[in-house]
């Protein structure tokens, strides 16, 4: 087809040709029925028009997107002729032109049109493509595929061809994949070639992940960061779908490619290889290859290096051996003779801002998994901790992180007298915290004093929650059984929990009873003893955490969790099942009932000013509707047969406040008497009925008999005796009841 070179019959070419393109397109409709393929034969008989154009570069990129879009959306609609066409011009010298030209960085449109119907070609004809490897048109075809990876620009940043060839590959790989699936055990003979081609693909993945140096990605845009990431990403993908079809063999390569980089310090490759080493951890963590090719990697000079002063290594090498470490945990587990180095580097990667947060969870997640290897060398990582307070000023996280690792370890010291020592001295690494919270308040700089104190509180609860005995931990069957009152006497932890709430109490004063976030906090601190099954540094007295309900008020901030806390720590005194209500119970519950008192006049003084729809009366109500049916319950409970006789007449008091000042208290006490926890079947309706009616004469005022009741249990032949007295004010409880509560 010879067309005049004129300006006019380009610009009617290049229409018509759009024109075809825009009909095609719209034909798709009729083609899905076959009735249609007789209406489109017009179509069909321009198409062989078409193809010489694509030799010529005049109208090659109008001819490329048009025939790009056809394949896209339908290539059944080309005849085989046509088709042929297609794969004569993708094989020929000028297709090699243009590919060329990106390889070289020296492409315009038309090379970009090229990919784009290359790439098109290769998705809709990617069986017959894979199956054709060993041929003349197949090894052309992928090596082209292949050589659209090869261009030097950054993916997502300068070069606009390695993202869509990688969903090539991606498929490419995925199809591979389930041919394998499908196919008997001898392999397809044109499997092993295609196999080959894929390792060549990953090789030139490599290549393309490389960071740039830190100077030229530090200009680079957000956007273009987030693309090469993205990249990055897809890399892995591609990596993880590989291992089924090249198994232990591509990550040893990996391994080998790492030592190179290594011997040759070249970081940014050593990051690359080290960044597709850790993509493949989960598909090889527990191959017996891995263990010894891993080996050889930690057994050379890597941690050497990267803890070696002298050399400038890029902080995201830094950070991607990190994360090799992180991902391989186990591996350390298992050959606990890299633990020493592998930590000496973590802290010495720590002191990299960049590399902080990861190193920090590396160190946490070692030294929680091999506790018990690593408590000779408690003294080591104390040390270790020092230089890194006194030469780095952490941030929050990193900090609690690497305390949290430290207590893991002391955890699992077996002698009580070197647990204290270095529990000691973490908690004088806290002090430094809570020593600079307190000066930064003095000088009114609130915000290092929040930073410093708030860093200090995360401090305490992360040593307080890696001091916890393991889920995992052996169960000693001899072991003495320690009761919950043995558990809360004082005991040789005692001085550091004196020396934790200082620090507590210290840090609020500094920052003020109006930080929400401190209050959650010291919860927290007090929380992490609660699980506990021994004495231990967090499992506070409950004399600690009565005095700090005491000091609240219904202006205290967060005092939702501070109540929540408190009723933690009763239900964690009382698992081994006893009933038995001690002094914390009642000082919790008077002193609930003396906030509720307190919200209750307040929140009828804010009606008389602001109506029923005021903030403040509309929280008094959901403090209310939170705590008062729950509370009631146990209070019922303990009364109906729960609690011994000594301990009547402590349930009384905040039964009688409760009567006093709630209005909505018949309404709870007759759930709670009529509910399925009530503990005595032989007590009937009538007889609570009465009981609750006779309650609630408190509202009057009167006076009334001082005696609760005097009641006989009946146990199958067991009786016991329970009587109280109390200060119920009017009325008497029903003799069925005195008779018959439990």
């Amino acid at each position: 087809m010879t067309l005049p070179k004129h300006e006019s019959t380009t610009a009617l070419v290049e229409e018509s040709i759009k024109c075809l393109q825009a009909w095609v397109i719209f034909g798709h409709g009729a083609w899905q029925d076959k009735s249609g393929q007789q209406e489109l034969a017009p179509l069909l008989a321009l198409i062989p028009y078409t193809a010489p154009l694509l030799y010529d570069l005049e109208f090659f990129e109008v001819t490329a997107d048009c025939w790009t879009e056809i394949l896209g959306a339908f290539g059944q609609f080309f005849p085989p002729q046509s088709m042929a066409y297609l794969e004569a011009f993708l094989i020929s010298q000028n297709a090699q032109d243009l590919l060329s030209l990106i390889v070289h960085g020296e492409y315009e449109t038309d090379a970009l049109a090229y990919s784009r119907l290359l790439l098109m070609y290769g998705e809709v004809k990617l069986p017959d493509l894979a199956r054709q490897a060993s041929t003349t048109f197949g090894m052309v075809l992928i090596e082209s595929l292949m050589q659209l990876l090869a261009y030097e620009g950054y993916a997502g940043v300068n070069d606009d061809f390695c993202t869509p060839a990688m969903e090539f590959w991606q498929a490419y790989t995925e199809f591979l994949v389930d041919e394998i699936g499908t196919t008997d055990d001898q392999m397809e003979p044109w499997m092993g070639t295609a196999r080959e081609y894929l390792l060549r693909v990953l090789e030139r993945c490599w290549v393309k992940i490389r960071m740039p140096p830190e100077d030229v990605y530090a200009q680079w845009t957000p956007e273009a960061k987030g693309d090469f990431k993205v990249f990055r990403t897809d890399v892995v993908d591609l990596l993880q779908s590989s291992y089924a079809l090249l198994g232990a063999s591509i990550f040893i390569k990996f391994a080998d490619l790492a030592l190179d980089a290594l011997h040759k310090q070249e970081w940014l490759q050593l990051e690359a290889t080290l960044f597709c080493l850790n993509a493949l951890a989960e598909s090889i963590s527990d191959d017996i290859v891995a263990d010894a090719t891993l080996s050889t990697l930690f057994s050379s000079e890597l941690f050497a290096a990267m803890t070696n002063g002298t050399i400038d290594i890029p902080s995201k090498t830094q950070q991607t051996a990190v994360n090799l470490i992180i991902s391989f945990s186990s591996f350390f587990e298992r050959h606990t003779q890299y633990l020493l180095s592998m930590l000496s580097f973590l802290f010495i990667a720590i002191r990299t801002p960049a590399v902080a947060a990861v190193a920090a969870k590396a160190i946490l997640s070692t030294a929680d998994s091999c506790r018990k290897t690593l408590v000779s060398d408690i003294d080591a990582f104390l040390e270790h901790l020092d230089n890194v307070l006194i030469s780095e000023d952490l941030e929050s996280g990193p900090q609690e992180r690497i305390f949290g690792a430290i207590a893991a370890v002391i955890q699992a010291i077996p002698s009580e007298e070197q647990k204290i020592w270095s529990l000691s001295k973490m908690l004088a690494f806290v002090g430094r915290d809570v020593d600079q919270c307190m000066e930064f308040a003095e000088y009114q700089a609130p915000v290092g004093a929040e930073e410093r104190g708030m860093r200090a509180l995360r401090c305490l609860i992360s040593i307080g929650k890696y001091m916890q005995e393991p889920d995992d931990s052996p169960i000693d069957l001899e072991a003495k059984t320690v009761s919950q009152t043995d558990l809360y006497l004082p005991t040789i932890w005692t001085p550091s929990q004196r020396r934790m709430v200082e620090y507590m109490h210290k840090v609020q004063t500094a920052l003020g009873n109006d930080n929400g976030d401190v209050v959650e906090a010291i919860c927290q601190v007090f929380r992490t003893g609660f699980r506990e099954k021994f004495p231990g540094p967090f499992v506070f007295s409950p004399s600690f955490i009565e005095d700090y309900v005491a000091g609240t008020s219904p202006q205290s901030l967060r005092l939702e969790n501070i109540l929540d806390m408190a009723g933690a720590m009763l239900s964690a005194h009382t698992r081994a099942g006893t009933t038995r209500l001690d002094t914390s119970a009642i000082t919790f519950l008077e002193h609930l009932f003396r906030l509720i008192a307190e919200i209750h006049y307040f929140a009828f003084r804010q009606i008389r000013r602001e109506g029923n729809n005021s903030p403040s009366y509309l929280f008094a109500i959901s403090i209310f509707e939170q705590y008062g049916p729950q509370v009631t319950q146990a209070i019922i409970k303990n009364i109906g047969g729960d609690a011994i006789r000594s301990e009547l007449e402590n349930w009384a008091s905040p039964l009688r406040q409760m009567v006093s000042t709630q209005i909505r208290s018949k309404q709870w006490i007759k759930e709670a008497l009529f509910s399925n926890t009530f503990p005595s079947h032989k007590v009937g309706d009538t007889e609570k009925k009465q009981f609750l009616e006779q309650v609630m004469h408190l509202r009057d005022g009167s006076t009334g008999p001082r005696q609760i009741s005097e009641y006989d249990v009946y146990e199958g032949s067991q009786k016991r005796q329970i009587s109280g007295t109390t200060n119920l004010g009017t009325g008497r409880c029903p003799k069925d009841m005195d008779k018959n509560i439990n």
